[in-house]
């Protein structure tokens, strides 16, 4: 577990943007990557499609997947897709075909099967299953990550690609990568931000109170590199 601490988001995403500038420069050969909704990831891909960065990727050699979507039309404002549509892909030069979206407006459990099957289809494998080359997550404010909520942990454990998981207040269905593939992946990046996650960060980093209740707390890649990118808020009490 690499841990990384930053002044603020803005600075945290400026880090990210930077990693993944010099991933695909070293990278000789395609770069598989899976986004993360939220408000830090946003702050990334409005700040990698400014001039700063813009011309510094090639993102011919990027292929942009989810690792996860709410099961919403293309055009809702709950859409991780639109998110990253408006803040980034709309404002860049990529290939179409580079693009790998989670088709929300499907039915869910078919959708999990079809998008399962992409990832198969074009990703590399090791250890049976497909590899990312990074994986972009977030931690809510109760440990969850992905869409894999506490009360939903056998999604930690399934031996599928991607699963339906459901949302514990809302009711709202969400294809979500699973732990097993998640943890399969060379690099796992997680970016929090906020002092509303120090303590849940605490908790997991140090393994303190209930870090095992918390689906953060088992990514953790067997063969790849864990990175925690962190503000100083969120990392004030480790």
């Amino acid at each position: 577990m690499i841990i990384q601490e930053y002044k603020d988001n803005a600075a945290v995403a400026a880090a990210v943007a930077l990693y993944l500038i010099d991933l695909v420069a070293k990278k000789k050969s395609p770069v598989f990557i899976a986004l993360s909704g939220g408000s830090t990831p946003k702050v990334l891909f409005t700040m990698l499609a400014n001039e700063q960065f813009k011309d510094q990727l090639d993102w011919s050699m990027v292929h942009v997947f989810w690792g996860d979507e709410r099961c919403v039309p293309l055009d809702h404002t709950d859409s991780n897709y639109k998110m990253t549509f408006d803040a980034l892909l709309s404002k860049i030069v990529i290939p179409e075909e580079n693009i790998h979206r989670i088709l929300g407006e499907n039915d869910p459990s078919e959708e999990a099967i079809r998008y399962s099957k992409e990832i198969i289809r074009l990703l590399p494998q090791k250890n049976d299953l497909p590899v990312f080359d990074l994986i972009m997550l977030g931690m809510g404010d109760d440990g969850h990550t992905l869409s894999i909520f506490p009360h939903e942990m056998e999604l930690l454990e399934s031996d599928k690609v991607c699963e339906v998981a459901t949302h514990p207040t809302s009711g709202q269905k969400r294809i979500t990568l699973t732990g097993t593939m998640a943890n399969n992946a060379s690099t796992i990046a997680f970016l929090v931000t906020g002092i509303n996650k120090a303590e849940k960060i605490q908790e997991i980093t140090q393994q303190k109170r209930d870090w095992n209740k918390y689906p953060a707390s088992y990514i953790n890649p067997s063969s790849g590199t864990l990175i925690w990118f962190l503000d100083e808020a969120a990392s004030s009490l480790i």
